[in-house]
């Protein structure tokens, strides 16, 4: 072994093992004495993205020289663009993910750090910062567009997406430290895919169903199968939650948070302010999705009589104390919890017999429903709690044009029957 008189540390070690042990010998195998034994390292302090200081170790040099070279080469780099020679793809995103940590909601760094494991990870981690270029990003991305998913099916393009979208993020941000010149996640080639789009439950998809089993990856009900549903749930305890997300599409997580402090029941209004997330089976009190998941929805005089009644409810169970805390609670008052909310819903669907929707399917009809009630689109985003409302026009378009078509038919119809006007419709319905 020697020691450099340069910034960093040079030596010579091998690969070679003890029998006994199966440990490195390292830089003390005794073949060393031999110089064509072994290759050449070095070890240097760089700086690190946290603003300290780290080893970096680099070697497989043949020679003294070569290593000397690469040391004192890499000490002249600076500080940031050092990081990214040394640090490997995988030591960056672990890294990045950590700074997440506290700036986003635990369930999203949740999510990008299942994607980075899952697939960013095995097929990148090993480069190095500096290394990567677009053409390598692209193979790696065409490589998880063949994976196989649960159920056999290719993994979809949205998730392809998503993937992309993380480590696009977490390469952004190296550029902006100066750790890489450019980011090698965009201008890639994705294959293009729709967002599946709700599918209204009408007579026709409903026989579908009830025939084969085959139904839409996602589907609401009808107005006919959501007052159905509402009607045979009226004694059940959370009926006022259920009617609350099909009249005002809150999220599952922003209902099981709701405490009656939001509620103003003079002025007929509910303020959603935090949720519940369930994160590792555990649940936490945070803010809602985004920013504008902070709103205040406007309630009709049947809503406050449901949330009166619910309240007086409470407080008889109370022994007279002024209910507190959350709203919906069991009857031992501990508050329910998201998951369960999604479990209590699909147990009565199924009980019912009704085509099966989800919770969040809910939200989805709630926007329909607003919608054909002529409820602009501008306030059906508030009122979902979206950014932007082209968000919102994307998600229900489908949902609007059905229940659009179903406004004009019964206007169409309440216009009829008022004007003395004989029609036939037989031509229209075959054109």
């Amino acid at each position: 072994m020697r020691v450099s008189e340069g910034p960093g540390r040079v030596y010579r070690r091998c690969g070679c093992r003890d029998e006994m042990t199966g440990k490195q010998f390292g830089t003390g195998c005794a073949r060393l004495a031999d110089f064509s034994h072994g290759r050449w390292y070095f070890a240097l302090q760089v700086p690190g993205p946290d603003g300290g200081r780290e080893r970096a170790r680099r070697g497989g040099f043949a020679t003294l020289a070569e290593a000397e070279r690469a040391c004192w080469e890499l000490a002249q780099v600076p500080g940031p663009e050092a990081v990214g020679r040394t640090w490997t793809v995988r030591r960056w995103l672990r890294f990045w993910l950590s700074e997440l940590d506290g700036r986003l909601r635990p369930t999203t760094v949740l999510n990008y750090r299942s994607i980075v494991e899952k697939y960013l990870i095995p097929h990148l981690g090993y480069f190095r910062l500096s290394k990567l270029r677009t053409k390598t990003v692209q193979r790696a991305m065409d490589a998880i567009c063949r994976q196989v998913v649960r159920g056999g099916r290719l993994i979809s393009p949205g998730s392809v997406s998503r993937i992309r979208a993380v480590l696009r993020s977490a390469l952004s941000e190296a550029k902006r430290q100066d750790i890489v010149g450019y980011n090698p996640a965009r201008n890639l080639r994705l294959p293009n895919g729709a967002r599946p789009h709700a599918v209204v439950w009408d007579d026709e998809h409903e026989a579908v169903w009830r025939e084969t089993g085959l139904r839409p990856r996602v589907a609401v009900w009808d107005l006919n199968n959501l007052a159905q549903f509402l009607e045979a749930v009226r004694d059940d305890p959370m009926f006022v939650l259920w009617w609350l997300v099909a009249l005002r599409g809150p999220r599952r997580g922003e209902m099981a948070g709701l405490r009656w402090e939001d509620i103003d029941l003079a002025a007929g209004e509910l303020t959603i302010r935090e949720q519940v997330i369930v994160i590792g089976g555990r649940e936490h009190i945070g803010p809602p999705k985004s920013a504008a998941g902070v709103r205040t929805l406007a309630l009709d005089e049947a809503t406050v009589k449901l949330l009166w009644e619910l309240w007086h409810e409470q407080r008889r169970r109370n022994g007279g104390a002024t209910p507190k805390g959350r709203v919906f609670v069991h009857a031992n008052g501990r508050p329910v919890s998201p998951d369960w909310v999604t479990r209590r819903f699909a147990k009565l669907v199924k009980q019912l017999g009704l085509p099966p929707v989800r919770l969040h399917d809910l939200r989805h009809a709630a926007a329909g429903l607003a919608s054909a009630a002529g409820v602009d689109l501008t306030m059906i985003q508030h009122d979902m709690g979206h950014a932007s409302p082209v968000t919102t026009a994307e998600t229900y378009i489908y949902i609007f044009k059905k229940m659009a078509k179903e406004a004009v038919r019964a206007t169409a119809a309440l216009l009829l029957s008022h004007a003395k006007v004989r029609m036939s419709l037989e031509g229209a319905s075959q054109a």
